[in-house]
């Protein structure tokens, strides 16, 4: 690539970073590049394309890796000027410090309005919403002088519509694009700008990733912290909008709509089940303390007015006024920032910030959101991953929801996005995307206002219970009362583990609960066909409510069992047989297939 005439226009020009890099000559040392990243920047040198995509799991080191490239651009004279494009005003703050420690200057007050930034810098850290604004006005600055593109977490580029037409204008000029993201990518089929899909043997359409790290492989590689995820149900009881009263127990098979009104309960702050989740929650956090002296624990509240009730409840439980960020406002990033600095033990924030709170002594976490994709739930679990030394371990609670555990068991799963179906033409492809996607929304806006309306649902009561541990894609633990024995076993374990010593321990733990379950007297003996019978009722119940959870028909449920498991059909099926798809079925509750 040429370099441009000395007449164009230019910031700073990077003029002040000499080829040599003096100042950035303890690059192999202090700052040496992880296995991970150096395979990734030599893959991306030697690709020489305009646009690059890492995959690499939340915690892993994605803003070293690309920083590193735009070092080794700006060496080569590629790029001149560096912009950032982050979700959050926060996040935009993160990447210009991040910066400044290898030489690089960058605005994260650059202003729309003014439209200019001080000469001082190298480039702008913006967010998707302020280019959506002006897509014109960034166009501009990327045509002015060679630019690389730093699209972090390029999945948000798919959220409107407005947003990803924006992208595509304002950055098609860059000299150069570096997408990145820290989560499998969107749920639904919305195209993602500078994102390469091919086809797949079925003809789908997949995201082509040029490196992807996964959380397995980060986690084999002690870059990440093995996670705990202790599951909480309960009885819970509410009124529905008709007046009626309904009593359901989370952690149980039950029809989407309840599952969803039973969690609204159990999140609710006036009832029983939040405050013994934090109060579990904190005295895990004390034994995690004990080896992690400033290990700190966040809840991810689904709202402003939740978080502020949760910070209420942690004040009266710890005698310590929690930081609480409600939004990405003005003092969202100093508010994090004094956390992150601090010793101070919670940290309270709204769903739509979780993405932008990076905070490495983060060890412990509370799911208390509503909020189900498996996008937003890898983003949250990524809050509390992130390893400072070998043996620290990650302790996140959620509520016994079977999509939430679903997520759990499937977090070391590498997914790509995918688009509905082969394309005829782009245009066509792109706008039955749009199509699709304001459907999605429109639905989504209804059901969320149906659920919100002044009197339509009301929490009357909830309970928590201890429900089990999971861990490694396998459930450990018996249920059991909060503040019982049982529990405190599992919320003492060691804060630093090894993975393969947290599977010992809980395998031992389960081993002695089980051993200390009262013997029952012998059974009295009971006729084949009965016994059998039930069998198969319990096999039918748990494909009624698997069907009700999949959307799945009962037969092709059975079918699938029977695949899986081998055998004849139910009705002829051995107890041996019946026995084997009963376990199959629950395995697939939890995500495990």
């Amino acid at each position: 690539m040429s370099e441009p005439s000395s007449a164009s226009p230019s910031p700073r020009g990077l003029s002040h970073i000499s080829p040599a890099f003096p100042e950035r000559a303890a690059w192999g040392t202090a700052d040496k590049l992880r296995a991970w990243q150096q395979a990734a920047l030599t893959a991306y040198l030697s690709s020489g394309e305009r646009d690059f995509l890492a995959v690499a799991t939340p915690g892993a080191g994605k803003t070293t890796f690309a920083l590193r490239v735009a070092v080794e651009l700006i060496q080569r004279g590629v790029v001149r000027a560096v912009t950032v494009v982050a979700p959050t005003e926060h996040l935009k703050t993160q990447w210009a410090d991040a910066a400044a420690r290898v030489g690089i200057h960058l605005d994260p007050r650059f202003s729309n309005a003014v439209g200019e930034s001080s000469r001082d810098f190298d480039g702008v850290a913006v967010t998707y919403a302020q280019v959506a604004t002006r897509p014109d006005l960034h166009r501009r600055r990327t045509e002015r002088v060679p630019t690389l593109v730093i699209i972090d977490e390029i999945h948000h580029g798919g959220d409107a519509k407005s947003w990803g037409d924006a992208i595509r204008v304002a950055f098609e000029p860059a000299a150069r694009r570096l997408a990145l993201t820290g989560t499998p990518f969107r749920s639904d089929t919305n195209p993602i700008p500078f994102v390469r899909y091919e086809p797949d043997d079925e003809g789908i359409l997949r995201s082509a990733s040029d490196h992807i790290y996964g959380y397995a492989e980060a986690l084999r590689d002690g870059v990440v912290r093995p996670v705990l995820f202790l599951a909480y149900g309960g009885d819970m009881r509410w009124r529905t909008k008709a007046g009626d009263e309904v009593a359901a127990r989370l952690g149980e098979p039950l029809t989407k709509d309840l599952t969803a009104q039973a969690w609204r309960t159990a999140l609710d702050p006036k009832g029983e089940w939040i405050p013994a989740v934090l109060a579990a929650a904190d005295k895990r956090l004390t034994e995690v303390r004990r080896h992690v002296p400033d290990a700190g624990a966040m809840v991810i509240a689904s709202n402003q007015t939740a978080a502020r009730a949760y910070a209420r409840i942690l004040e009266r439980l710890t005698g310590e006024k929690p930081t609480v960020v409600l939004s990405d406002d003005s003092g969202a990033s100093s508010r994090i920032e004094g956390y992150a600095t601090s010793t101070s033990r919670w940290l309270v924030a709204v769903r739509m910030v979780s993405e932008g709170v990076d905070v490495p002594r983060l060890c412990v976490g509370v799911y208390a959101t509503s909020t189900a994709t498996p996008l937003f739930f890898a983003q949250a679990v990524g809050r509390f991953v992130r390893a400072r030394r070998r043996g620290e371990t990650a302790s996140v609670f959620l509520p016994s929801v079977p999509v939430v555990l679903e997520h759990a068991a499937r977090l070391e799963e590498e997914r790509d996005h995918a688009l509905d179906r082969p394309t005829t033409t782009e245009a066509e492809d792109v706008a039955a995307l749009w199509a699709e996607e304001d459907r999605l929304v429109a639905a989504a806006n209804r059901a969320e206002a149906a659920m919100d309306s002044e009197g339509g649902f009301e929490a009357l009561d909830s309970q928590a219970e201890f429900d089990h541990v999971l861990f490694d894609a396998q459930q450990f633990g018996l249920t059991a009362a909060t503040g019982s024995a049982e529990e405190e076993e599992y919320l003492g374990l060691p804060g630093l583990l090894e993975p393969d010593q947290v599977t010992h321990l809980l395998r031992e733990r389960q081993a002695r609960h089980l051993a200390s379950q009262p013997k029952r007297s012998a059974p009295q003996p009971v006729s084949q066909h009965r016994a059998l019978a039930a069998q198969r009722k319990e096999l039918n119940s748990l494909v009624a409510a698997y069907a009700r959870k999949t959307g799945s028909s009962h037969a092709s449920i059975h079918v699938d069992l029977r695949r899986a498991c081998g055998g004849p059909e139910l009705a002829t099926a051995t107890s041996e047989e019946v026995t084997a798809r009963i376990e199959r079925i629950r395995r697939w509750f939890v995500g495990r297939r």
